[in-house]
């Protein structure tokens, strides 16, 4: 398979490493209080981490060039787009659970380190298997097109978190009480150590995020197969997850179309990736950045438009701060132990 090849020295790793290190860290110092974060500080944060994915961008074109750049543009913005997929799961998860607001970046916050984990395995895993076998690469597209026909015409199936086999997994081999400590994922109940039900919450959303991980490693390695940018992309993108979320909730229910266009994304992928290993070859990054930003762009215009003068509101029937006995209908959660309670670290 054909693709960028570039020398990327040690200390090239190494600086995005710490420049990765370093936002989750002023991120979580920046949240430390558990504040509930409203629209005006999401936005503000958004603009940042969406500044700092397209000044990386910048970077590379300095560095390596033009191609290179838009190479990683691509893949920046398609794993953008996937990830506002991941809003409506996370959106649902804390519904589900009745998490607070004001606890909701903290799952955030270690469910991004969790995917980003998750998605460096995949990424090294993935571009290894499309290096040694040719015909990873048939497997891989249709594995694309198939998860974006499932995408368009499955989106409203219900999801119950409950059901994931890794939340039932922890359930059952972790003692778990079906209340929330304040911010605590473990606590002591008569001296015993516990999980709480953020603890679920938690194991809830880093379970479904593998689903989504499998998914848009795969149509990033469509672009290109480069480790460093398929990381890089990947990771500038999902640590802009968090303020996304808080600074989509509001619109989620007006995005009504948007799966289409990721559909057609995650199809387009897959026909990019098998199209690499025939005579045709790998399509052109500027034709790939056009189908990218069209698609996209298509498709919040259209979900937009039909579903101009609705009311917004937070997200699906999320938590109140502190309250989490005001989401709209009570969540089904663990049988709950009584007794008394000491918190813990």
């Amino acid at each position: 398979m054909n693709d960028l090849s570039f020398t990327v020295p040690l200390w090239a790793w190494a600086a995005v490493t710490l420049v990765i290190a370093v936002m989750l860290a002023v991120d979580l110092i920046a949240h430390r209080d558990n504040h509930v974060i409203g629209f005006k500080e999401a936005a503000v944060w958004s603009a940042v981490w969406i500044a700092i994915g397209l000044a990386f961008g910048l970077v590379l074109l300095l560095w390596q060039g033009g191609e290179v750049s838009s190479t990683y543009y691509a893949g920046y913005l398609i794993e953008k787009a996937l990830s506002i997929d991941n809003v409506f799961v996370f959106a649902l998860v804390f519904s589900f659970f009745a998490v607070p607001d004001a606890y909701q970046h903290k799952i955030l916050f270690w469910g991004v380190i969790g995917a980003l984990a998750a998605r460096l395995v995949f990424i090294f895993v993935g571009a290894e298997l499309l290096r040694l076998f040719f015909w990873s690469a048939y497997l891989f597209g249709a594995f694309l097109i198939w998860t974006g026909y499932k995408m368009a015409v499955s989106k409203d199936e219900e999801v119950h978190p409950d059901r994931n086999p890794v939340v039932r997994l922890v359930q059952k081999v972790v003692p778990t009480d079906a209340r929330f400590h304040g911010d605590r994922f473990f606590t002591r109940i008569d001296g015993r150590r516990v999980a709480t039900l953020l603890f679920v919450a938690l194991v809830a959303v880093e379970a479904t995020d593998l689903i989504f991980a499998v998914d848009s490693v795969a149509a990033i390695l469509a672009i290109t197969t480069n480790t460093f940018l398929v990381w890089t992309a990947n990771a500038f993108a999902v640590l802009g997850l968090r303020s996304l979320y808080f600074c989509l909730a509001g619109l989620l229910r007006r995005f009504t179309h948007l799966h289409y266009g990721l559909a057609v994304l995650l199809a387009f992928a897959g026909v990019k990736l098998i199209l690499s290993e025939t005579p045709v070859g790998k399509l052109p990054i500027p034709l790939t950045l056009g189908v990218i930003t069209t698609t996209i762009t298509v498709s919040i215009v259209w979900s937009l438009i039909t579903t101009r003068g609705q009311t917004t509101g937070t997200a699906p029937d999320a938590a109140k701060a502190g309250d989490p006995s005001s989401a709209s209908a009570p969540p089904r959660r663990p049988a709950v132990r009584h007794g008394a309670d000491e918190d813990v670290p």
